[in-house]
């Protein structure tokens, strides 16, 4: 518990660090990369060029210091980012790297405000929040049966193009088997070397069921550099036989699926991935559990992993299903132009679940569009990755 000289202190900071944390977290960075360039493989260099981790820091510290005692909102947050650091192998040993160079960064930005009682009681703060951190991603681990930073050596035993810019990869260990288990809805960090001599992770959703004898990824190249400098390396090198490192499953949007309650999955683009890990699963499980599938997608033409839900709705036969396209020939009973679940949310599906994937403002709308129809907000659930982890404290 934050002791009750610091908390004064760290609770005043808060106008400041909105003020300055954008400033203080691009100083952290590029000084604690100078100091430990070695660094640089673990954090994603294509965010960093893009100034999105940056920002994303400055949010992580402003929402910390606004919610310090609020172990409630503070809890999911924390549970989200050790889940995605143990996915790229953070360890104890960074911690206090971190603690040295952001208190560093704080007392160069704010000059004469950065008190030495005000430092102080960010120290106490920081460690705390570092005490938990390590103890939940320990726990992490153990639950895996890996160390932190270990990588699982497979093999690329098929590669399934989906469409033109999204291609599927199934993966087994040397011995010809699946990976090992997981909870549908979780991912895996995906480990390259590239060109420009860095090491980076990038997290993909497995996207099909943990009863398969694979595992499976489905991978969107994105245009551009540096955002898809990984994405584009994997579909430019991985081919039939090829090895991949990948770390084992994490990642906290994993629903128990044995409810009665009325599911809802709803996705958009390549955010498709983890629900087709859910919805395969409970096609393995033959759930007779109320189902809604809604998708959408920039056009039909976009749409991946269309043999699993043919497949899916001969098992499943409570499944409903609505599709989006906003552009070219629609489907016999897709809809045109942006997702409005006005149109398919009926009575009985609003005492269920709803998860969502996709980009963040698709997110936000669909959760908005629930919420305006009586949804409660624990009834919903997100995926988040990259610089959202916040958002919901922001």
């Amino acid at each position: 518990m934050l002791s009750s000289t610091a908390r004064p202190l760290i609770a005043a900071s808060v106008p400041v660090l909105r003020q300055h944390g954008l400033a203080i977290t691009q100083h952290f960075y590029r000084e604690m990369f100078a100091a430990h360039p070695a660094l640089k493989n673990l954090f994603n260099q294509g965010n960093q060029a893009i100034g999105v981790q940056q920002q994303s820091l400055a949010n992580a510290v402003f929402a910390y210091a606004a919610h310090i005692d609020d172990a409630a909102a503070l809890a999911p947050v924390i549970e989200r980012i050790v889940h995605k650091h143990a996915s790229l192998g953070v360890g104890p040993q960074h911690y206090p790297i971190v603690g040295h160079h952001l208190l560093g960064a704080i007392a160069a930005v704010l000059g004469d405000a950065a008190t030495p009682e005000l430092l102080t009681a960010w120290e106490e703060a920081y460690g705390l929040l570092a005490g938990q951190l390590i103890a939940a991603e320990a726990r992490l681990y153990r639950q895996s049966g890996h160390a932190a930073g270990e990588l699982l050596d497979l093999r690329v035993i098929e590669r399934r193009r989906e469409t033109d810019l999204v291609t599927s990869y199934y993966l087994q260990d040397a011995q010809g088997r699946s990976p090992g288990r997981f909870r549908p809805g979780q991912y895996v960090s995906v480990a390259v070397q590239l060109d420009n001599g860095l090491r980076q992770l990038r997290q993909y959703s497995l996207s099909d069921a943990p009863q398969q004898p694979w595992w499976r990824i489905t991978i969107k190249a994105e245009t551009g550099d540096p955002a898809g400098m990984v994405s584009n390396h994997l579909r430019q090198t991985l081919r039939i036989g090829s090895p991949i490192a990948v770390s084992p499953a994490f990642g906290d949007f994993a629903p128990e699926l044995g409810g009665e309650r009325p599911l809802v999955l709803i996705s958009a683009g390549v955010g498709i991935t983890p629900m087709v890990s859910i919805l395969n699963t409970l096609a393995f499980e033959e759930s007779s559990r109320p189902l809604l599938f809604a998708h959408a997608a920039s056009a039909a033409s976009a749409q991946v992993l269309r043999a699993d839900l043919v497949a899916a709705r001969a098992s499943l036969p409570q499944m409903g299903t609505a599709f989006w396209y906003e552009t070219g020939d629609l489907p016999a009973q897709a809809r045109a132009g942006r997702m409005a679940l006005e149109q398919v949310i009926t009575p009985d599906l609003l005492s269920g679940e709803f998860l969502l994937c996709g980009p963040r403002g698709f997110m936000e709308a669909q959760r908005q569009q629930l919420l305006q129809l009586g949804v409660q907000p624990n009834q919903i659930q997100r995926e988040v990755f990259g610089p959202d982890l916040l958002e919901h404290l922001l």
